[in-house]
């Protein structure tokens, strides 16, 4: 059975495909070559993909990503469409869906929005509460960093606490545009901020989101 993982992958590699390798993202100095060359070193060097995280490894993963984006672009997406390596963990389906359908989705929005003229996707129910699921596991750690406190808020009323700061701003959207605002993803987020205006000016131009 295909899974929210599989087919955001599979739509990340169609569409940095048809943008080609030097198109813009909406990841800070990346163009969709680096792009791809993060998303097969997450996977492929765990050894390097630490760097995202632990400031001694950065070294490892700055070479790992040099060496991937200096692989020709259609090798790299054939390494996005086919996954991870037998042995990776990645390869069971929990830990794939878990790990993995927030991080493409995210990313097929970073080459998405980049784009001029771009409208959300009309994304079906169901995976708008799976990513709701996942959004509410995480609202608090990708949220810590936030200027303000943070709550976000689901057209239907459903809410997740992201911050418990003061003063605070409550972020309402679908949980697809919930979760580029908390990825740091705001001024393409799809949401409506309400709360005391300089707050609001703050969380929507800060850069603490997300990790």
């Amino acid at each position: 059975m295909s899974t929210f993982a599989k087919r955001e992958r599979l739509l990340l590699a169609d569409l940095l495909e048809t943008a080609g390798p030097d198109a813009p993202t909406l990841c800070e100095g990346w163009l969709t070559r680096d792009l791809a060359a993060h998303v097969v070193v997450r996977e492929r060097r765990p050894d390097a993909a630490g760097g995202l995280l632990i400031k001694q490894l950065a070294p490892r993963l700055e070479r790992a990503m040099e060496e991937f984006a200096a692989k020709p672009y259609e090798e790299l997406l054939q390494l996005i469409r086919t996954g991870p390596p037998r042995f990776s963990p990645f390869q069971l389906k929990q830990l794939d869906e878990a790990s993995n359908t927030i991080e493409f989705f995210v990313h097929t929005e970073d080459v998405r929005r980049a784009r001029p003229e771009w409208t959300p996707r009309a994304l079906d129910p169901v995976f708008q509460d799976a990513l709701w699921t996942r959004l509410e596991r995480t609202a608090r750690l990708m949220g810590r960093g936030a200027p303000t406190g943070l709550v976000l808020r689901r057209p239907d009323g459903r809410t997740a606490v992201a911050n418990r700061g003061t003063p605070v701003v409550t972020a309402t959207g679908e949980p697809s545009e919930l979760l580029l605002l908390l990825y740091g993803r705001q001024n393409v987020a799809a949401v409506e901020l309400d709360g005391e205006k300089e707050a609001v000016e703050r969380l929507h131009g800060g850069k603490q989101l997300g990790i």
